[in-house]
């Protein structure tokens, strides 16, 4: 445990940061390499270690996969918990469930496949810290592919709440795989909804809005967010892609009392999803 005891040190010299939970989800589809990565980035490579990984096994996964978890948990001893579910539910059935296990009020998100940048939470535990209205922050994002390179340098959001709340009328206010969340957020807003494939965050930043949480962004690159070949294929699913639709004209446009340039750009998504993924690839490159 001698990165532990480096960290309690360095933390004591810059007065006392909160201790926080990262929260992550694997299924039988993710890649062991990615993983691996992912893990190294949130420990080895931080300047502000998390004093637990919550992980969340979506059903049985891979021997590849139990081997870089393995590996991990002789690494970190009681920092990596996991947690495994029988089968395979998606993404927020796994979250809500890992939620439970959380033992700190902050809560940071990472996915199983990105890799977080070395500043990424010191920057964003820092930020909540001194911003005690503010229910979860998130950052930029840098855009990479299957191999690591660099496709976009940086994906910038908003950083007021006013701002964060106009945006949400194009698309969501925070990449969800940097967000780091007080426990309040959860308490006023809700859990993950399990119903709505795909638009999981979507939904979740729509019900913190209208139960009054603040949001914010840091102006860093927080997160290496990766592109695969799958990640355009998921959302070719028109089943999934007219649910979506639905629940954003329905719902959250609704909701939200949004006008008719909502709509227009719900429609707009709605066609890019349908595009083929060579062209869908141009397109998130180009409009996001």
């Amino acid at each position: 445990m001698k990165n532990i005891s480096k960290k309690s040190k360095y933390i004591q010299k810059e007065g006392c940061l909160s201790k926080f939970s990262v929260l992550m989800s694997v299924y039988h589809k993710d890649k062991s390499e990615y993983l691996d990565l992912a893990l190294g980035s949130i420990w080895t490579d931080q300047k502000l270690k998390p004093d637990e990984i919550i992980l969340v096994q979506d059903g049985p996964l891979s021997n590849e996969l139990y081997f870089i978890i393995d590996k991990w948990k002789k690494e970190l001893k009681d920092i990596l918990k996991t947690y495994p579910m029988h089968s395979n539910k998606g993404l927020a059935c796994a979250l809500n469930e890992g939620l439970k296990y959380c033992s700190y009020d902050y809560i940071a998100r990472m996915d199983s496949d990105d890799i977080s940048c070395k500043d990424r939470f010191f920057e964003q535990v820092k930020f909540l810290d001194k911003n005690i209205n503010i229910h979860v922050v998130g950052s930029f994002i840098k855009e990479i592919d299957e191999d690591g390179v660099t496709i976009k340098n940086v994906v910038k959001y908003p950083l007021l709440h006013k701002d964060l709340v106009d945006f949400f009328i194009k698309r969501d206010p925070l990449a969800h795989p940097t967000a780091v969340f007080r426990r309040s957020f959860f308490d006023l807003a809700g859990i993950y909804n399990e119903n709505v494939p795909l638009a999981e965050d979507t939904l979740l930043w729509c019900q913190g809005f209208v139960s009054g949480c603040k949001f914010a962004n840091i102006p860093i690159i927080g997160v290496k967010f990766r592109r695969t070949k799958d990640f355009y294929e998921r959302r070719s699913n028109w089943d999934k892609s007219v649910g979506l639709l639905k629940f954003r004209l329905k719902k959250i446009n609704r909701i939200m009392k949004f006008g008719i340039m909502a709509d227009v750009y719900a429609v707009l998504y709605f066609c890019m999803a349908l595009l083929p993924s060579k062209i869908k690839k141009i397109a998130y490159q180009r409009y996001r």
